[in-house]
């Protein structure tokens, strides 16, 4: 079990990771908390919660750093912008009104899932070799699963990534090309991802 997750018997997933990998791991994790930010603000004990549903605190412009924007991307219209037939305006309107209802939500899953993997590996104590395992259990699995993705798609926009072209330019970097160790970041992740998936 060297750096894929592998099913658990009775359910959830296990990998084994070195003390480097633990590292790198949650230095992305943290930096993913910094990046996202808070989330919205915590609902009052006696707060209304069919008011609350109807509240107006959350953003309704997308964000201008590019990261962000994949994490949170717009409703309506597509990166692409909008279609023939369809009014950009409207596609604008619409994907505000969606974001200000669902943004604040989102931030706040997407925090607990990155926060989940920063528990899970400050419980790890590596054995005398170096390396520890990890067993996911319950709901941690998709909580890793969700985490794993939001940092891919940091990486991704980070080193300007689109789903058509990622995989031939990646493997051709030459060693000393500067964007070569969040590349490899980028591949190894995508790894644990799909083999967690394939566990679930």
């Amino acid at each position: 079990m060297g750096g894929v997750f592998e099913p658990l018997k009775g359910g959830g997933a296990a990998v084994a990771l070195d003390e480097i990998e633990i590292s790198i791991l949650r230095s992305l994790a943290v930096q993913l908390l910094e990046l996202i930010g808070p989330g919205g603000p915590e609902p009052a004990e006696d707060a209304d919660p069919l008011a609350a549903l109807f509240s107006s605190d959350g953003p309704t412009e997308p964000p201008s750093d590019p990261a962000l924007a994949r994490l949170f991307p717009d409703a309506y219209g597509g990166p692409d912008g909008p279609r023939p037939g369809q009014d950009a305006e409207e596609l604008r309107a619409r994907s505000a009104e969606f974001r200000r209802f669902t943004e604040n939500d989102l931030r706040t899953r997407k925090r607990e899932d990155a926060l989940a993997v920063v528990r899970s590996l400050d419980s790890l104590t590596p054995a005398g070799d170096g390396a520890a395992v990890l067993e996911l259990t319950g709901e941690l699995p998709l909580r890793w699963l969700g985490a794993l993705n939001d940092l891919r798609l940091t990486l991704a926009a980070r080193l300007d990534i689109s789903e058509d072209d990622e995989s031939a330019m990646l493997f051709r970097l030459p060693d000393d090309d500067p964007r070569k160790p969040m590349v490899m970041a980028y591949l190894w992740l995508g790894g644990l991802q799909e083999t967690l998936i394939e566990t679930l």
